[in-house]
């Protein structure tokens, strides 16, 4: 495995970190902790959880997935080997669908997600989406209707970082990181820390594939530049990027099978450049996943690559990816395609 450095608290990260929103849905109790067994074995020591997951939501579910890692923690007594990351999220069916990143909500969601981990700290705590609308959840464009959205209606910055400090003065959360933001959100958190002599975020959870790199618009430079370092998620596009639903299959069990409002990397703009990517990996002798995270791997602005998985052989698969090196040949032809269709999946 190989690793980075979280800043602020000065940990070791492995690149590959490992996500977790099917357990409690697509996978059972048990599946997931032999997943845990055997990414720690392989020394993947960053998990990401959630308050809402599974995925997709579920009332009657949720907080299932944040249960399988405590009933871990409880049985197994090696919290310390695991840095972990959860989330509050603004979902309609927690707190009343009133949830605000206000000190209040932040300390009873946080609350909730200690006593389900069965841990008395969280490593880093995100915030999963912003409260005011913007561009997220492959909305591409920033609209008249989300412009006209005033701040005035929503927590002040400064609020919820104030909470977040304090929850880090207690020992509750470690560091605290954004999921879904924009480079305007990332930036005005930086400043409002900065201006009020408090800690500021270390993380920002967004989506980042083949079939998305916008992250590299604006937002890799600030990853850069101010240390905050970038949690790829979807970096399979949900399962596109393995070639598994190339020209119209549908597996059976597979996410897209299953939950087909998932269009977000269907689009026939995806679809011609995953029939590009696959072209790309066949010739390279590569497995198609594998080169897609390898990819993501190599990126420096990448602080930790969250890989998902519902069988064992995807996770080990998944995780060997930290050993493939992209040639230089191989990454001019992923750019050519890029050039051709870039971002096809917002």
């Amino acid at each position: 495995m190989q690793y980075n450095i979280l800043p602020q608290i000065d940990e070791k990260v492995s690149k590959i970190c490992l996500g977790t929103m099917t357990w409690g849905e697509k996978n059972s109790e048990a599946e997931a902790h032999e997943q845990m067994d055997y990414a720690l074995e392989r020394g993947v020591n960053f998990w990401d959880t959630a308050e809402m997951y599974p995925s997709p939501p579920d009332k009657d579910k949720q907080g299932a997935t944040e249960r399988c890692i405590g009933s871990w923690f409880a049985k197994n007594n090696r919290r310390d080997e695991v840095i972990l990351a959860s989330k509050i999220s603004p979902l309609g069916f927690l707190r009343d669908g009133q949830t605000r990143f206000t000190a209040e909500h932040i300390s009873a969601a946080i609350d909730d997600n200690l006593a389900r981990l069965q841990t008395d700290y969280i490593d880093v705590y995100q915030l999963h989406w912003p409260e005011r609308q913007t561009n997220f959840f492959s909305k591409r464009g920033y609209t008249n209707e989300m412009a006209a959205q005033s701040l005035d209606d929503l927590t002040p910055f400064l609020e919820t970082i104030q909470a977040l400090n304090d929850e880090i003065k207690k020992g509750r959360i470690r560091a605290y990181g954004l999921s879904n933001d924009t480079a305007w959100g990332l930036m005005r958190y930086l400043w409002e820390a900065e201006k009020n002599g408090l800690i500021p975020p270390i993380t920002v959870q967004n989506p980042y594939s083949l079939l998305n790199r916008l992250y590299e618009v604006n937002m890799a430079e600030i990853a850069h530049r101010e240390n905050v370092g970038l949690l790829a998620y979807s970096p399979l596009g949900f399962g596109v990027l393995s070639g598994k639903y190339l020209h119209g299959q549908r597996p059976a069990g597979a996410r897209l099978t299953e939950y087909d409002h998932y269009a977000r990397y269907t689009s026939p703009q995806a679809e011609w450049a995953t029939e590009q990517y696959a072209k790309i990996a066949a010739d390279a002798g590569l497995d198609m996943a594998q080169m897609a995270l390898a990819f993501i791997n190599s990126r420096a602005f990448v602080t930790s690559n969250i890989i998902g998985a519902t069988s064992m052989q995807q996770l080990k698969s998944n995780i060997d990816s930290i050993d493939v090196t992209l040639s230089d040949d191989v990454l001019a032809a992923i750019e050519t395609v890029h050039e051709r269709q870039p971002n096809p999946s917002p």
